[in-house]
């Protein structure tokens, strides 16, 4: 056997195998930080697929296994990214003709040591969003971001934090009921409030930010997944339309987020659209959707698009919404199933045992 052979097959069972680490159900992040680079494996399993199918004649047993499997990895793969290409059909459909109530909403997580402070201010501006939710702030941020938007957005939650896991949000409707939650750890706050539509109907709005799995922090996931579903749980209780949004230290396709969505019914405006990588801003190959603008089957899709390079590792995120409940149930996920509620509140219950 040739050294190239052998090494296209060592290649490929590497691909395999990290095809497979995502389905794990373990907690720790050796496992989990690979739910991250999906699209990056599956262009590596292809390229391993096309030069072992055409280099080498199949003629054993053991080539042509191989080959099938690493044809059934690149199948499991794309299925995962298809539903997020142009390509499938929209999750949340777009903005209907009659449309007259609108909530556009800007995301991005500052990174905290950024000094390049002026370019997000700028790139805000542009976008003239309703609502601004800026992830990672300390008090050097917030002194900024007052500086520069609170004469437009009379209504401000504002938690600065020196952590790397300050929020603040900032709306140009009225917000009530708003509290700061520390739904996991004491250092790490989400912030839960009601906002009154141009139309005088409420929502409920959820911002969160989540601790990633990274063996300098939190060598497990826990943490940021029992967040996750607690606030899934909460979106399901809701009354009102939901939005939820953040940099959740997750990615869209993964299996945690999958059952967020199942357990709280909110709906991702990616889909169907494409995957608007937000991390990381500064590499051009290792890049993945981590901040996500979630909502209810009451909105509809206006517009989406990431800001420009704000100096972060971030890309911000915009979304406009319409508000259209009187077409909810065109778009509506169907009901979790008692499998997926146990499953979500066990995740919850790990996180209680661990802290």
């Amino acid at each position: 056997m040739s050294k190239f052979k052998l090494f296209l097959r060592a290649f490929g069972l590497l691909a395999i195998v990290l095809t497979i680490f995502p389905y794990i159900p373990l907690n720790s992040w050796v496992i989990r930080i690979f739910d991250f680079p999906h699209l990056q494996l599956t262009v590596l399993t292809v390229l391993a697929f096309l030069t072992y199918f055409f280099r080498f004649e199949l003629k054993s047993r053991v080539d042509q296994i191989f080959v099938l499997i690493l044809l059934i990895c690149i199948g499991v793969q794309l299925r995962k990214i298809y539903i997020y290409t142009p390509l499938a059909k929209y999750e949340i459909e777009e903005a209907s003709e009659n449309a007259k109530v609108f909530l556009s909403i800007y995301a991005a997580n500052v990174l905290q040591e950024n000094e390049k402070k002026n370019l997000l201010v700028e790139d805000a501006k542009s976008k003239k969003a309703d609502i601004l939710l800026f992830t990672e702030i300390d008090h050097k941020w917030l002194k900024k971001i007052q500086e520069s938007f609170q004469n437009q957005y009379e209504y401000q939650v504002e938690v600065p934090l020196d952590n790397t896991y300050g929020m603040v949000l900032f709306s140009k409707y009225e917000l009530f009921e708003p509290s700061v939650k520390y739904m996991v750890e004491d250092t790490i706050p989400s912030i839960h409030t009601k906002l009154v539509l141009p139309s005088k109907d409420t929502i409920q709005i959820f911002a969160i930010h989540p601790a990633p799995p990274t063996p300098q922090h939190n060598p497990s996931s826990v943490d940021r997944d029992a967040e996750m579903m607690k606030i899934a749980l909460h979106s399901k209780k809701s009354k009102y339309p939901v939005i939820v949004m953040g940099d959740f230290n997750d990615v869209a396709w993964s299996e945690t987020t999958e059952l967020f969505q199942k357990v709280s019914g909110l709906l991702d405006s990616r889909k169907g659209r494409g995957l608007f990588n937000t991390f990381n801003a500064k590499s051009y190959i290792m890049r993945w959707p981590l901040d996500h603008i979630f909502s209810s089957a009451d909105f509809r899709v206006k517009d989406i698009s990431l800001g420009t390079d704000i100096g972060s590792d971030h890309f911000p995120f915009y979304t406009k919404f319409s508000f259209e409940p009187q077409l909810s149930a065109e778009q509506k996920l169907p009901e979790p199933s008692e499998e997926e509620i146990n499953t979500a509140k066990s995740q919850i219950t790990t996180e209680n045992k661990t802290s």
